[in-house]
């Protein structure tokens, strides 16, 4: 197996992260990044890039935590491509400026909305998609004609070495350079005043880049993620639910940001229903699930010994094993959890699914708005009554109904939390939203200057009343 050899990156200091920042901001002034061609050509150089090295980044992804290629492919790389391909397609009608109706206190004119890159961007990438997290928010940057900084994580060194050197390579370091390190260089990067942040990671390191782009009034956009609840209704195709609910949860080994935090069942169906998901779980894991290619691992021992210490909670239904030296948790599903376990208070990012239950689809729909608003919420049953109810009546940054994480794959959806869970949504067409400022021109004609607006007042008071009117 071919790997890109991973090197214990040095922390950088603020010095060259200023160097580093000062050439993306004269090489942005230049006005080389804004031209349609150029962004074009550079996105067709990262997908060429990147199609080159897709051995290379299962490898590197594989060395990191065992995550296999098929996983990889539809949860990483796939949706790359989708990107660059959807910004290449959508790249000249995105960049026109947009006509919208004048107002008529303004007659006359005509009005636009002007899509402008913020210009130097700071991309933090997380470690449990270290390919597709890093390059979907690229694409975005590349594609609204931005420079970008980005830091990929330490915790997955294979993945980030390689993107560093695909990046060395295709790039100007004025137009998009790595820098990679650790916490001291990611506190050192929010240090510095950006045009304009791209965090994804946890809650709480969320509210640390939030406070360091105050400082700056610097705009973030913040991908987060929290306790993603799934209902399952008593009127539902049960199986069906558990062979998907298993799925989302498990893949990555259950680090996914996406992935159902916990379930809420129908008391009436909650026994069956573990039972068909510890059946799912043997059927595509095998037997012996710690042998099987298809099952990745906890990508460090921290990581391993915080999720680990759940299992301690409620009582374990299915699966429960666990291998520190291998950084391997079985696909667990927890029994008999209460609201005030350890379990329940922070997102899980591990193999571990407790089951709680309800009785009223009004406590269920209760209980999730106590709660900080998560990144997605899970609806299983058949019930348009019930599936509308719970549409209507909670928030959350994102929704399926008898489905699970697979709203993200569709780029036609922007994809982002609300509140706890994120500030901010890309994807598509949300991607060059994301990137870009939205800023509003207004042309006046010359040929006439109504007099409506300028002093004195008198005898104007009723036709500005109507000149305000709307339809």
């Amino acid at each position: 197996m071919n790997t890109t050899t991973a090197h214990t990156p040095h922390e950088v200091g603020t010095a060259e992260i200023q160097e580093v920042i000062s050439r993306q901001r004269a090489f942005f002034r230049t006005g080389t990044t804004l031209p349609a061609a150029f962004r074009r050509k550079s996105l067709k150089a990262l997908k060429k890039a990147l199609e080159e090295n897709e051995q290379a980044f299962y490898d590197a992804i594989y060395a990191d935590f065992k995550k296999p290629a098929v996983e990889m492919y539809a949860h990483e790389m796939g949706i790359v491509f989708g990107e660059i391909d959807l910004m290449l397609k959508n790249l000249d009608e995105w960049m026109q400026p947009k006509r919208v109706n004048a107002s008529l206190l303004n007659f006359p004119s005509t009005d636009y909305i002007y899509s402008e890159p913020y210009g130097v961007n700071l991309i933090i990438a997380p470690w449990n998609y270290p390919m597709q997290l890093t390059f979907s928010p690229l694409v975005g940057a590349i594609g609204t004609g931005n420079t970008a900084v980005i830091k990929p994580s330490e915790l997955t060194p294979h993945t980030s070495a390689l993107t560093q050197k695909i990046v060395n390579e295709i790039f100007d370091p004025g137009h998009v350079q790595v820098i990679q390190g650790g916490v001291s260089t990611s506190t050192a990067l929010l240090a510095e005043k950006w045009d304009h942040i791209f965090f994804t990671g946890s809650v709480p390191v969320g509210r640390i880049v939030m406070q360091a782009a105050a400082k700056h009034l610097t705009p973030v956009t913040l991908e987060l993620g929290g306790k993603s609840p799934c209902i399952v209704d008593e009127k539902v195709d049960l199986d069906l639910a558990a062979k998907r609910i298993v799925w989302g949860k498990f893949i990555n080994a259950g680090q996914t940001c996406v992935a159902p935090d916990y379930v809420l069942a129908h008391a009436k169906i909650k026994d069956e229903l573990i039972e068909k998901m510890g059946k799912w779980v043997q059927t595509f894991y095998g037997e012996n699930i710690q042998e099987s290619p298809d099952y990745p691992r906890i990508v460090n021992e921290r990581h391993f010994d915080r999720v680990s210490k759940y299992l301690a909670d409620g009582v374990v239904a299915v699966g429960g094993k666990t291998d520190k030296e291998d950084r391997y948790i079985e696909p667990t599903i927890l029994d008999n959890v209460s609201w005030d376990d350890g379990v329940m208070k922070d997102e899980i990012f591990g193999p571990i699914l407790p089951i709680l239950t309800f009785i009223d689809i009004d406590e269920a729909i209760h209980a999730i708005n106590d709660r900080p608003k998560p990144l997605a919420l899970y609806f299983f049953g058949n019930r348009s009554r019930i599936q509308d109810r719970v549409l209507r009546e909670t928030s959350s940054g994102g929704a399926c109904i008898n489905e699970v994480v697979a709203h993200l794959a569709n780029h036609n959806l922007p994809f982002g939390g609300v509140g706890n869970s994120g500030i901010g949504t890309y994807h598509g067409k949300y991607s060059f939203q994301a990137f870009s400022h939205q800023k509003s021109v207004s042309k006046k004609g010359t040929w006439l200057d109504v007099p409506l607006r300028y002093p004195p007042y008198k005898g104007k008071l009723g036709w500005i009343k109507k000149a305000f009117k709307v339809g």
